[in-house]
């Protein structure tokens, strides 16, 4: 896939507007069917290009809304915006991500006490368990860094219930091998197949339901599958979190001399965010290693990479290439340069935000402010995400018609 999908903002608007004929019924009648490695034409690829920002998703919803309307394109105006309901979810619950690291490394911890799980482990991870269809999304995955999206649940309910693999190991799996590899969308998707999103409603594999959306591809057995009667309560005894005020962030200062920090976070600067800044240096820093203690594939590594390089090219900007490594090395950079002010597109919650906060303690006592903006389509979604993906959906007319006035 990298080397089908080049990390630049011009392939992705190709591919994007090669899927306009079919982002209205025929997405929504197609979506959920898995075709295989190299025939997922139904849907539109893009979720690589929409992770790293190369292009938004609130282009989409506008190419989409002008080619079919909002009755017709109705299904993928709501799954693009599922994204944002997932980001804005994670941000108002903060300790669900911290859970996630720590429960991650307990979990790695006890595969390296229990050589059997390790084992079985890594027979899911190759594709060697006997299960037909689980092995080819697992050979699909590590081959090509991508999944059909039905295909990500089936697979995660599998390792779930059938073969009775720890969760966030098996998120982990994902988050190491996806392109379009997402803090919140990963752990919250793993969570909701796991029944701990919403609670005591995990979702079941189903025998049936994999043959017909994979036309008969794959045919499992009933008997090959784990019945699943309820999801994964049982860790997390005390439900979940109380929701947070979003997090408050220091609005750059025009006058301030300072540093800008791109990241695969955001690839799309604005250049009038910061065409009245005064920006002396710009660093591409490098994060992708961030998202697990394991190793992360080399695909996404170049995609990232490719992500960096394109972004810094349309700015038309010479950047410091950096590894998101200890803290003070950027701090070094900014000093360098006698800039005291970072500024960069808004960190949502997960591995790169960790870093960061690691981070801000050596900003303030070097007289560094940190500063970020966040993106008005954000900002309509992230309030209403404090329960289920509803309070949002029920938003969805008001942001069109946002977008039809701006």
């Amino acid at each position: 896939m990298t080397d089908a999908f080049p990390a630049t903002r011009a392939h992705g608007l190709e591919i994007m507007r090669a899927f306009i004929p079919r982002m209205g019924r025929r997405y929504a009648d197609g979506r959920n069917y898995d075709h295989g490695p190299g025939q997922h034409h139904a849907v539109s690829m893009l979720s690589p290009y929409i992770r790293r920002g190369l292009v938004t998703e609130e282009e989409l919803v506008r190419v989409a809304l002008a080619a079919h309307g909002a009755d017709a394109a109705e299904k993928l105006i709501e799954e693009v915006i599922w994204r944002g309901y997932f980001k804005g979810w994670l941000e108002r619950r903060p300790s669900v991500w911290t859970s996630y690291v720590t429960g991650l490394s307990d979990d790695l911890a006890a595969l390296e006490r229990d050589r059997r799980l390790a084992r079985r482990v890594e027979q899911a991870e190759t594709g060697r368990t006997g299960i037909e269809c689980f092995d080819a999304w697992a050979r699909e995955l590590v081959d090509t860094g991508y999944l059909h999206n039905h295909a990500r649940m089936w697979f995660a309910s599998i390792w779930i219930f059938t073969l009775d693999l720890p969760w966030r190991v098996g998120a982990d799996f994902f988050y190491r091998h996806l392109l379009d590899g997402d803090a919140a969308s990963n752990t919250l998707g793993w969570r909701w197949v796991a029944g701990l999103h919403t609670r005591g409603k995990p979702y079941a594999a189903d025998a049936q339901n994999i043959a017909t959306y994979t036309a008969r591809r794959f045919q499992p057995r009933s008997t090959d599958l784990a019945e699943v009667v309820e999801g994964l309560e049982v860790q997390e005894p005390d439900g979940l979190p109380p929701v947070q005020p979003l997090r408050s962030i220091e609005q750059p200062e025009p006058a301030t001399p300072s540093l800008l920090l791109v990241s695969d976070e955001d690839c799309m600067i604005d250049p009038q965010n910061i065409a009245a800044l005064d920006i002396g240096a710009t660093v591409s820093l490098t994060t992708s290693h961030l998202r697990s203690p394991r190793p992360v594939c080399d695909h996404v590594a170049r995609f990232e990479a490719g992500a960096l390089d394109d972004t810094v090219t349309r700015l038309g900007l010479t950047a410091t290439r950096m590894d998101a490594g200890h803290p003070e090395d950027l701090v070094r950079v900014a000093l360098k340069q006698n800039l005291h002010q970072i500024v960069t597109p808004y960190v949502t919650r997960g591995p790169f935000q960790d870093w960061l906060e690691k981070a801000r303690p050596l900003l303030v006592a070097n007289g560094i402010r940190f500063s970020e903006w966040r993106r008005p389509w954000d900002e309509m979604i992230w309030p209403h995400a404090t329960a289920g993906f509803f309070k949002v959906k029920k938003q969805i007319p008001h942001i069109l018609r946002t977008l039809d006035r701006s």
